[in-house]
């Protein structure tokens, strides 16, 4: 060993662990395409332009891409979730531009990245909500991580800034903005305890990493004391950039109508379980099937988190003997019997089970619903977003597993927004009897709504920090 190898061994270490991961991302490539196109069967945004996972534009046929000008700000948004906060974050960046656009300030542009089909989808949605041209906004796959790859991504866009979502940090690219010298920022960042366990275990692989992003702004002190651990510029504790994401009120309003009429029809409220995870559909029509008094005066309607699940969970339904019918595009003013499809299902009953087999429209759902159940939350998968929930005034019940929502879980069980059950079938019962008793159903929607809105603000503060980078 060397003198050099003597005086940095952390160095020399570091640098031997990215090479064995490079090169297992390289052999690891092949797979992604058989991925994607295995995935693109059931959902066709996965074959859209695969090349792009690879930044290999050279092979792609798109003038927009080629003529998108360097210097925009890039922000990753790996999916669904993260790309909502990014439309809080965007907005608000417009928004701050046009403040000082009398002095002359350029109109932003942006970059945005994705890893999954529904986020490329909600990215789309986001550009075209706010009106952005072709020429202040492109998407694009986010890059697989080899270094070949990721120098490809900065060569073609160069951009000016790099704003990561929440937990996405990965070694290459990470150390490609750095040699590049443009600022990478960990926005909106949160760090479970399993996760820091893991990055943790890599030791000074996984701390460099972390060492050389140029600044993170946490949602939470518990995520902030962690990613300081690693050895994270932590410079902020913000908040959860999805407290300040606004509802689709169309959707809502869509969905408090049908409510309503369903209601009027059948005298049963609606029990949503939000963004099912695989393993969790087979409890709940389990516990169900198990206590027959769950169905009794509620309509249950399930929304899986993934929609290759969509006919997954259809036929979990049906082979517990469920009659399971499933949402179809209709006018907001159809009845009941028409807003999901009743095709195999005896006509002169409603489906004991309906399933949310759409994107995007929560809002849509928890509208219809007097109180959800949290998905996620019943199986060690870390929770989805109860913020929304929060946000449409639907009071939850959740699981014990919420630790990748640990702050925000914690203040709507203390706000009286929330309750927690330790299994499924527990939080079915606590569930029915909030949707059955009006005044407790009531106390605990105002209490979302106050949740909510106390919690708002992570937006203004993050835009402020992020001018020393622009």
């Amino acid at each position: 060993m060397n003198d050099r190898m003597k005086q940095e061994p952390l160095a020399f270490g570091f640098k031997c662990s990215l090479t064995l991961y490079s090169g297992l991302m390289r052999l690891l490539g092949p797979l992604l395409r058989i991925k994607a196109k295995r995935r693109g069967r059931n959902e066709p945004g996965y074959l859209h332009a695969i090349e792009e996972r690879f930044a290999r534009y050279d092979l792609l046929a798109n003038s927009d891409l080629r003529s998108f000008k360097e210097g925009a700000i890039w922000i990753h948004a790996v999916s669904l979730g993260e790309t909502k906060a990014a439309n809080v974050l965007v907005t608000a960046l417009i928004e701050s531009n046009q403040q000082r656009s009398a002095q002359g300030a350029e109109s932003p542009r942006f970059l945005l990245t994705h890893s999954t089909a529904t986020g490329l989808q909600a990215g789309r949605e986001l550009i075209n909500s706010l009106g952005l041209s072709a020429n202040n906004a492109l998407q694009v796959w986010y890059p697989w991580d080899t270094p070949e790859a990721v120098c490809r991504f900065i060569h073609q866009f160069k951009p000016r800034l790099g704003l990561l979502m929440e937990t996405e940090v990965w070694p290459n690219m990470v150390m490609a903005c750095k040699r590049a010298n443009m600022p990478l920022i960990l926005v909106n960042a949160r760090l479970n305890p399993k996760s820091f366990k893991s990055a943790d275990a890599l030791g000074v692989f996984a701390k460099t990493v972390y060492q050389n992003l140029t600044a993170v702004f946490a949602q939470a002190p518990a995520d902030a004391e962690r990613l300081k651990a690693l050895g994270a510029p932590v410079l902020g504790t913000f908040g959860n950039l999805k407290f300040d994401a606004s509802v689709n009120e169309e959707q809502f309003r869509c969905g408090q109508a049908f409510a309503k009429k369903h209601y009027q029809q059948f005298k049963k409220p609606v029990i949503v379980f939000a963004s099912s995870r695989e393993g969790e559909e087979a409890l709940f029509f389990h516990a169900l099937l198990a206590d027959r008094s769950l169905i009794e005066g509620v309509q249950w309607l399930i929304v899986p988190r993934h929609p290759q699940r969509f006919d997954e969970v259809q036929k979990i339904g049906r082979q517990f003997g469920f009659a399971v019918s499933r949402r179809t595009p209709a006018e907001p003013d159809s009845t009941s019997a028409e807003y999901f499809d009743q095709r195999g299902v005896n006509a002169n009953h409603v489906s004991q089970v309906w399933i949310g087999d759409t994107v995007g429209e929560m809002p849509l759902y928890y509208g219809m619903a007097s109180v959800a159940l949290l998905g996620g939350s019943f199986e060690p998968l870390g929770g989805q977003n109860l913020i929304e929930a929060a946000a449409c005034a639907c009071p939850l019940v959740m699981g014990p597993h919420v630790f990748n929502f640990s702050q925000a879980a914690k203040q709507a069980l203390e706000r009286g927004a929330a309750l927690e059950a330790q299994t499924l079938h527990e939080a079915c019962q606590i569930a029915r009897q909030i949707a059955l008793d009006t005044t407790l159903q009531t106390r605990m929607s105002h209490s979302a709504l106050e949740f909510a809105a106390e919690n708002r603000g992570a937006v203004s503060k993050t835009v402020e920090a992020l001018k020393n980078y622009l």
